[in-house]
């Protein structure tokens, strides 16, 4: 006998799980895109995505003569590489993805369950914006989501990549979350598109020149990964969640690595020019002393006068910071301090222990930087160390000046251990500013003042910019054998791992924003 109620569900969840406008689907395909159903499969480990609220559907009364399955939103849980992870996937060929009160409470159950459990939540955004027919229930919705983002915010991990469109107040969940991943081209966030823009300002600028993915990694630093499709940012996620905690109780992941600990680097300090303000690569230093030369860099394309990043020591993770001499001769900026600063407070919020390696000249002076507000933001950089409480280690490979050797987690802001190669120049100031003042009157009284002040730059540097007066002072524990760097970091970071730090009890600090 036939049961009609069980072909009726059977037929329900299949309409359900083939959901969406063909034609929609048909544009993706020309787009190389994925749909939504395909993202979550990608992103969770065979078989174990389970759905939640299928069955949720648009309240009759805001959208009676459209039947949206799953309401446009598919949210769940499962594994991801082992660990239990909860996502939502926007599917913008149901109601172009458009966000109202029943698919917003759709991520408000699974941003509460993430919560709940300590796992991390990923968002993969592909939206037309809000429901205009829900008018201020889309609204309010938008506000509970960005609430519980802010809620969750240093408990768990929170992950946005944007798929398709994110527009208006939809953008500011990716503003909210921890990393943000975009994909070349078919990307698109902002607050006001280009019919808001060209309606206020009669500026005509398309959708990527307003919010595409290389505007946000490369100039708003909104973004810290780019991809070049659906299936490599899905790639790119899935290892994120390798190298990070599931919540903020859990310790940095640690695996298994056959890479050598006491592994001796010869000639490793040959990646530096012998003259003090020529570039080279810091990626060269980090890839050289971390485990198997991996380094995943972390908003690579922004505020390049600095890396952030994770990379593994004795199998465990590292967030490393290291200036880039290449780039601004590694002065620290208005940019580069706030991508220092929030990836400090990330592995911070997170128990990752931090390697800070310095090669920094000092703040960059330009008179723009003065009026952009560098004071402010520079402040970001010596708040997230000061503030931050797990294992810190410092090693100056190079220059170390003024305000930047401060920053750059000096011994009196944080640092539980600061190294030095012995090459490294550490003074209140660069030599040839300071040898202006301290041998003012020789080099001006002297018969060729130009040889004069080569001169006395050189005896500066000798004699006051070198790592050992900082030794003497305390400020340097100890000056090492570059090619002894990676067993020198890798005991150090393994004797703090049983470090135990608190502060203040207070309600929540003022960082300079």
């Amino acid at each position: 006998m036939k049961n009609n109620k069980l072909e009726n569900f059977r037929g329900l969840k299949a309409k359900i799980l083939s959901a969406g406008d063909e034609n929609i689907v048909k544009e993706l395909r020309k787009k190389s895109k994925l749909t939504a159903r395909e993202r979550i499969n990608m992103l969770f480990d065979s078989g174990t995505f389970v759905e939640l609220d299928a069955f949720v559907k648009s309240r009759p009364s805001s959208m009676e003569k459209t039947e949206a399955f799953s309401e446009g939103v598919i949210t769940g849980y499962g594994l991801v590489e082992g660990k239990l992870v909860y996502a939502y996937a926007q599917d913008y060929t149901v109601l172009a993805g458009s966000v109202g009160e029943m698919h917003g409470k759709k991520i408000v159950r699974v941003q509460e369950m993430a919560l709940k459990m300590g796992a991390p939540i990923i968002g993969l955004q592909d939206s037309g914006g809000a429901r205009i027919q829900e008018g201020i229930n889309a609204l309010a919705i938008y506000a509970e989501i960005l609430r519980l983002n802010t809620i969750s915010s240093g408990v768990i991990p929170q992950i946005t990549a944007i798929m398709g469109l994110s527009a208006g107040s939809a953008a500011y969940t990716p503003a909210l979350s921890d990393f943000v991943f975009m994909v070349n081209e078919t990307s698109q966030l902002f607050v006001n598109g280009p019919n808001a823009i060209e309606g206020a300002t009669s500026e005509r600028l398309s959708a990527q020149d307003i919010g595409g993915a290389i505007i946000h990694n490369e100039s708003s630093g909104t973004a810290h990964f780019l991809a070049t499709n659906d299936m490599e940012c899905i790639d790119m996620i899935r290892e994120l969640i390798t190298m990070i905690p599931s919540n903020n109780i859990e310790g940095a992941p640690i695996i298994e690595t056959n890479d050598d600990i006491n592994k001796i680097i010869p000639g490793l300090e040959n990646i530096i020019p012998e003259a003090s303000d020529a570039d080279y690569d810091m990626r060269n230093i980090i890839m050289a002393i971390c485990d198997d030369g991996y380094f995943m860099e972390v908003h690579k394309y922004f505020a390049r006068n600095i890396l952030t990043g994770f990379i593994r020591i004795n199998g465990q993770t590292i967030g490393v910071i290291g200036n880039q001499p290449n780039v601004l001769d590694g002065c620290l900026d208005i940019n580069s301090s706030d991508k220092g600063a929030r990836f400090v407070r990330f592995c911070d919020s997170f128990n990752i222990p931090l390697l800070t390696l310095v090669d920094v000249p000092g703040f960059l002076p330009e008179a723009n930087q003065e009026y952009g507000g560098l004071i402010r933001h520079g402040g970001k950089l010596f708040y997230a160390y000061a503030e931050s409480t797990v294992p810190k280690v410092t090693l100056v490979v190079r220059r170390a000046y003024g305000g930047g050797y401060i920053a750059m987690c000096s011994k009196n802001l944080g640092a539980d251990i600061v190294f030095a190669w012995p090459m490294a120049e550490i003074a209140v100031m660069t030599p040839a500013a300071a040898a202006n003042i301290v041998f003012k009157s020789e080099i001006a009284n002297a018969k060729n003042p130009k040889e004069m002040r080569v001169e006395k730059v050189s005896e500066y540097i000798m004699e006051y910019a070198t790592p050992y007066k900082a030794a003497e002072m305390g400020f340097v524990d100890d000056i090492i054998e570059p090619s002894a760097t990676r067993p020198r970091v890798a005991d150090a970071l393994n004797m703090l791992m049983s470090k135990s730090d608190s502060r203040p009890s207070k309600k929540h600090g003022n960082i300079p924003l």
